[in-house]
């Protein structure tokens, strides 16, 4: 080998004898390097292989990262002289930064086509090939479920990938991984147009429902919740709680209308009852007349008293019957009537219950606060009116002190107890017109129209008072009750996600000052 130019530096001629070293698959003891390192500048050295890899392991100490790392365990290896241990990390250090990417692995036979050169990987290569082929064969492939034919083809370039040794092997494999790149782009694109147009179909079918139902229908809260859901970021939790909600609020609605199919077809025989007896009334008066009609005839007939007394007696035995059949048609129109009347308010108050229970859905199930969708419909409300009415409006968001150590120390159901006492107490002090909603875990919002910021801050203060007041007990231990809140005026054209998080803010403050404090938002 010819011999170096002088400009290269010991550093580079030691690399090259390395990388030397590692094509021949030599150790690198020291008296192979040193034939190596001689072979490189073609001439004898003077200078001792163990000195030039004294040097070499200091001189990657002064590099940064993974090989700065190298340097100080091959510093390390040459103090002991465990030349076996600096070898070993010698053969990393080439085969990570240096692959010979045209050599036959050791142990494998040179394939019949000599064009195709094999392919050795490195470490990290080799973690990314099995990763690449685990995703390709099992995990890609189950999720094209739906495409058998993409995910065979996943799985089979999966396979192939890890027999793929050649860079013609590997070309073929990355070809035909860009080909089902392509195609599931597409598949997914034709997947979500689908879904598209059936979430589109879906819409337009509740709109016409919903224009069907009669105002105030019960059916229509629950069209309500489908459109809203529908409208947002769907998720698997947000399908789940509005699927729970919803089978509850339809058992329940199903058991009140078949008892309100019970009454009308109650109402429906009495209806019928009534036009039987009036088709009888009308029957007999008919009857009647006709009867009367022959009397006035045998009358013109008579010739003496005698025949006038009997056509006389005919007429009164006549008219007695009618007048009978008359007064107990009118008796049973009469009770029929009244028990339609009956029927008709039992009819309009299970209707009124089936709205109430359409009405649940905006409901928290546990405390029987409003949840987070009436809360959204109920502020939306308020809001308009402050606009309309240029009234102020304030809103309230409330946290329980220490909840989390209630649950742990007592249990959650426990936990689930002090919501629904402080929901109460909150419902027992507030006026009419507020409102309290669960907002999420143990926050609640209370929402106050026309209400001042003075007056905002003395309603919720007057609430802590109260709360203290109340007594809540469990196992006969007292536990005190306490929440932090944070008070905020909406402001001209503030929306609602502003004016909460103003709120939030605030109640940030007042946990930080103490907690069971109420804190006016700036």
């Amino acid at each position: 080998m010819s011999k170096k130019p002088s400009s290269q530096s010991p550093v580079d001629i030691a690399r090259e004898a390395f990388q030397q070293l590692a094509i021949r698959r030599v150790a690198p003891t020291p008296e192979a390097y040193r034939a190596a390192y001689e072979e490189i500048v073609g001439t004898k050295s003077e200078i001792r292989a163990e000195t030039v890899l004294a040097g070499f392991a200091v001189h990657l100490t002064q590099q940064p990262g993974d090989i700065g790392k190298l340097g100080l365990r091959l510093s390390d290896a040459f103090e002991v002289n465990d030349w076996q241990e600096y070898g070993t990390l010698l053969d990393e250090f080439v085969e990570q930064y240096f692959p010979a990417r045209n050599l036959v692995p050791h142990g494998e036979l040179v394939p019949i086509d000599l064009e195709r050169q094999f392919i050795r990987d490195s470490k990290k290569e080799k973690m990314l090939r099995e990763v690449l082929a685990r995703v390709l064969t099992f995990n890609l492939a189950s999720l094209l479920q739906d495409a058998p034919e993409l995910a065979a083809e996943s799985q089979a370039i999966g396979a192939e990938l890890k027999e793929a040794f050649s860079e013609q092997a590997m070309t073929e494999v990355i070809t035909r991984l860009k080909q089902l790149s392509f195609q599931i782009e597409l598949k997914t694109g034709d997947i979500a147009e689908q879904q598209e147009l059936l979430m589109r179909l879906f819409q337009l079918l509740l709109e016409n429902m919903h224009g069907l139902l009669e105002k105030g229908s019960w059916l229509s809260s629950q069209i309500s919740t489908v459109q809203e859901l529908i409208s947002g970021p769907i998720s698997k939790t947000s399908l789940a709680d509005a699927s729970k909600t919803l089978k509850e609020v339809i058992y329940k609605q199903g058991l009140l209308k078949n008892t309100l199919s019970e009454e009308k077809v109650t109402v429906k025989n009495m209806m019928l009852t009534f036009v039987d007896r009036l088709s009888a009334m009308v029957s007999t008066t008919s009857n009647y007349h006709q009867t009367i009609t022959g009397y006035s005839q045998q009358i013109a007939q008579a010739g003496d008293i005698s025949d006038l007394n009997s056509v006389l007696n005919g007429i009164m035995r006549e008219t007695k019957v009618a007048q009978d059949e008359a007064l107990l048609s009118r008796d049973e129109m009469i009770h029929a009537r009244q028990e339609v009347q009956k029927a008709e308010a039992r009819i309009q108050a299970l209707e009124t219950q089936l709205v109430h229970m359409g009405e649940l859905v905006r409901e928290d199930q546990l405390t029987g606060s409003l949840n987070r969708r009436g809360m959204d419909e109920s502020l939306e409300r308020e809001i308009i009116n402050a606009d309309r009415r240029n009234t102020p409006l304030c809103v309230a968001l409330l946290d329980l002190d220490d909840f989390k150590r209630i649950n742990d120390t007592h249990g959650h159901a426990t936990g689930d107890e002090v919501l629904v006492h402080m929901v109460q107490v909150v419902k027992d002090t507030l006026r009419k017109l507020d409102v309290i909603a669960r907002f999420g875990g143990e926050e609640f919002l209370v929402v106050l129209p026309e209400t001042t910021p003075e007056d905002a801050v003395q309603i919720i203060t007057r609430v802590q008072r109260e709360l203290t007041k109340r007594i809540f007990m469990h196992n006969s231990q007292r536990l005190l009750i306490t929440f932090s809140a944070g008070v905020a005026l909406r402001a001209p054209g503030e929306n609602q996600a502003d004016l909460i998080a103003r709120a939030d803010a605030a109640l940030y403050k007042a946990k930080n000052a103490g907690k069971n404090r109420v804190i006016f938002a700036d």
